[in-house]
């Protein structure tokens, strides 16, 4: 996604939700470098779920090289003909790619200013795009800050009614590794976020 605007400073515990699902975005946009690794390894987790899931991400990430991972990322969303997942909000709520989810995303993300990336040709309902436009919409990367209204609008629309599911088979998938921890770090982040939201009066 493109940056319309510098982005806003907002409140520690947004930023740090808004850099959870970058590094999220990140770690499913492509295969996990070296640099990345690093980072994914320098992390502690806590006792609660998300915290034990980012720990065990650090552990996986440590005993993990990048050609393996390529190896892994490849086989989980690239290859021959398919992947073993399909990381997109039409396959997952409609069973085909390019279904009504993804034109309704467009309409939303033409309203909010965002703009797909001119090096990016995947549909814009992919898992990490929309883990970015969270990020952004968050930060105000798009423009102003979002309203945690509109935070819960995009996420319940676009994140909330498959996000978690899809995650969950990336924990479970036969090719993942990293991935699996990856994908326990999603769901226990998107179980948060959709109890966070359903607190938001409507």
């Amino acid at each position: 996604m493109t940056n319309t605007m510098a982005e806003t400073k907002i409140a520690e515990e947004d930023q740090l939700r808004a850099d959870l699902y970058d590094f999220l975005a990140a770690l499913l946009a492509r295969p996990a470098d070296e640099g990345l690794l690093k980072q994914c390894a320098a992390l502690s987790g806590d006792d609660s779920d998300l915290g034990q899931a980012i720990g065990a991400l650090s552990r996986v990430a440590r005993a993990v090289k990048p050609r393996a991972v390529e190896s892994e990322f490849n086989a989980l969303f690239i290859g021959l003909g398919r992947g073993e997942l399909l990381p997109y909000a039409s396959f997952y709520l409609t069973g085909f790619l390019n279904e009504k989810p993804l034109a309704t995303l467009r309409s939303d993300m033409s309203a909010q200013r965002i703009t797909r990336a001119e090096n990016v040709y995947e549909p814009e309902d992919n898992i990490a795009s929309l883990m970015e436009m969270m990020a952004g919409l968050i930060t105000g990367r798009f423009g102003e800050p979002a309203s945690l209204e509109a935070q819960k609008t995009f996420y319940n629309k676009h994140i909330g009614p498959w996000a978690a599911h899809f995650y969950s088979d990336l924990e479970g998938a036969k090719n993942s590794v990293l991935y699996a921890a990856v994908g326990a770090v999603g769901k226990a982040f998107m179980e948060i976020e959709r109890e966070a939201f359903r607190m938001i009066a409507e």
